[in-house]
């Protein structure tokens, strides 16, 4: 099952994340001529502009040279999702908008369209794959510049389309319930693909560490080490526990180290990757 999940995992999280974003951009922003950004909210201003067409046919138009360029530079495998992602967004969201959608306010369509493209979207991202688009221009980008969120990346394209939006609809007010929407999606898939996988690190002071860097090997299943240190006043020297843990494993480091030394200096800190044995192995195509 593990291996499966592993091998195939990534199709699901491509499908679900663009069945998400789908839905987000036909039931709340599509029907307030706001957009997301990225190629579906050109093809919203194309279709404005054209007066005939549907943004998903637009879609898959604008995104065939794009295709190209990704498959060239990142590989079959991110070529493979995206184009399943395209594929699947694309579709449902002509399909979705068939949905009947009672009237929203403006500012809640922004902020839960926003929320639901944004985790799409993320979701996407996790899985190797994109919606297209833009989004392949982002992967690109990101690979050029290492340090920059992708979320953020995400947003400068986006807000282009945003501002874009409010010209050719000619309302001021629209361009910024999208961007809203925009700024609120790129936050929301750095969220996604930073933060959702966020470890700890722990650093333990106690009199018995052998015996806490035992139990955290033997009952939790990860490394440790000892860092050597001394205390200011009382001159004792020390060593001290340092060891990565998942965060859902953190409540029972907690109460492991309690139950061997009650009076343990225990400091708990977010680790925003951790690569090794146990942990994400290093890749250059990481996010």
């Amino acid at each position: 099952m593990t291996t499966f999940r592993k091998k195939y995992g990534w199709i699901l999280r491509t499908a679900l994340g663009s069945a998400l974003f789908s839905l987000g951009f036909s039931l709340f922003l599509l029907p307030n001529e706001m957009s997301s950004g990225g190629i579906s909210g050109l093809a919203l201003v194309l279709t404005e502009l054209l007066g005939f067409g549907s943004v998903g046919i637009i879609t898959i138009l604008m995104n065939l040279p794009l295709f190209l360029l990704g498959g060239v530079k990142i590989g079959k495998r991110f070529f493979a999702g995206s184009l399943l992602g395209m594929l699947v967004s694309s579709t449902l969201i002509d399909v979705f908008v068939l949905i009947p959608m009672p009237p929203v306010d403006p500012l809640l369509a922004a902020l839960y369209g926003g929320t639901a493209c944004g985790l799409g979207i993320g979701l996407v991202f996790t899985a190797g794959a994109s919606t297209g688009g833009s989004d392949i221009l982002v992967r690109l980008l990101k690979m050029r510049w290492r340090n920059v969120p992708i979320g953020q990346i995400n947003f400068f394209f986006d807000a282009s389309v945003a501002v874009l939006t409010g010209l050719v609809y000619r309302d001021v007010t629209r361009a910024l319930y999208t961007g809203i929407a925009v700024f609120l999606c790129g936050q929301i898939i750095d969220a996604v693909v930073y933060r959702f996988d966020y470890s700890r690190v722990v650093l333990i002071i106690s009199r018995v560490p052998e015996r806490i860097a035992d139990a955290i090997g033997s009952q939790l299943d990860r490394g440790a080490t000892y860092l050597y240190g001394q205390g200011c006043y009382s001159g004792q020297e020390r060593k001290v526990v340092l060891t990565a843990v998942k965060k859902q494993q953190i409540n029972e480091l907690k109460e492991l180290v309690m139950a061997l030394d009650a009076d343990a200096f225990v400091i708990v800190q977010e680790a925003h990757q951790v690569l090794g044995d146990g942990f994400a192995r290093y890749s250059k195509n990481d996010l």
